[in-house]
């Protein structure tokens, strides 16, 4: 059974982590330029607005509020006072902004970059250059390229259970890799073709689960795909929302799927025939998760 967590009809919502001791799942809605939050228990969802596009969240180990990929720059949120503290910056490239992160075991915050594709107002400006790269950003704020400026669209970043596989997918290619992991420095190596050709959608947000299988939310493709860890395509599922865009395993026991969806792209008559679009999904799944691993610094 699906049914709506938040109906906050959110223009691009994405990076949904879900905090285990408050019972809580966080996301962003990145051209409104919000941080949201839900407690599960009420179902109440509060909102903050920050100054720049934030594109991807992570929660902080041992401490309150989250670190926070921005367009242009990676700050702290504090959720008491809705400010940001400045932190580090991970590409220098001009024209490019941040846009998918997510932090490994060991509490580093990895963060893929793009062209951006947002005007200063939040609509849209065209891209013409597969120009993104991958960043890897240490606990002290160290920052790291592991990539060539060659990619289209950052998306999908996910390590398998055993934290010796990396995940990571270009959407404008519509291509997910598999990468070697070294846990121990943070390095990846031997990329390959993980996933691709699937027609249904393009390649957006992803999460594990405890079986090692990669839930992938397909944008334009209106499901979610299940891909095992050999590559291959085990279940597609139905979503009522155009452009799933992430999903996060929570709940009391990490069985219970969330999925983030976008408004961005449809049009008037679109939005008027459904008005789940933009909308937190919610599935209890047959199958638990791995949890959000938080930023160590």
């Amino acid at each position: 059974m699906i049914s709506i967590l938040a109906q906050t009809r959110d223009m691009c919502g994405e990076s949904p982590i879900w905090n285990a001791r408050t019972q809580s799942l966080c996301w962003v809605d990145i051209i409104t330029r919000k941080i949201r939050r839900c407690d599960i228990a009420t179902g109440q969802t509060r909102s903050w607005t920050t100054d720049d596009f934030p594109t991807a969240i992570a929660w902080r180990l041992g401490k309150p509020g989250l670190v926070a990929a921005f367009a242009d720059s990676i700050g702290f949120f504090d959720f008491e006072t809705g400010e940001v503290t400045p932190f580090c910056k991970a590409d220098p490239k001009q024209g490019n902004r941040n846009n998918e992160g997510k932090c490994d075991a060991r509490g580093r915050f990895w963060v893929g970059s793009m062209q951006t594709n947002l005007n200063p107002d939040g609509t849209d400006r065209k891209m013409d250059a597969n120009c993104g790269a991958l960043f890897r950003v240490d606990p002290d704020g160290a920052t790291s390229q592991h990539t060539p400026h060659d990619i289209g669209l950052s998306n999908t970043m996910a390590w398998s259970a055993d934290n010796r596989t990396f995940y990571f997918g270009d959407t404008a290619r519509n291509v997910i890799y598999a990468y070697d992991y070294d846990i121990d420095d943070g390095i990846i190596s031997n990329r390959r073709i993980h996933f691709e050709g699937f027609s249904r959608g393009l390649p957006d947000g992803s999460c594990i689960d405890s079986d090692g299988c990669l839930w992938n939310a397909r944008f334009g493709g209106a499901c979610l795909v299940k891909i095992t860890p050999q590559g291959k395509l085990d279940q597609v599922l139905d979503l009522p929302v155009s452009n799933p865009t992430s999903c996060q395993f929570g709940g009391q026991d990490l069985s219970t799927l969330f999925i983030t969806s976008a408004r961005a792209g449809l049009n008037s008559q679109q939005l008027s025939i459904n008005d789940k679009e933009g909308a937190v999904l919610v599935i209890d799944t047959a199958v638990t998760g791995t949890p959000t691993e938080a930023f160590a610094g």
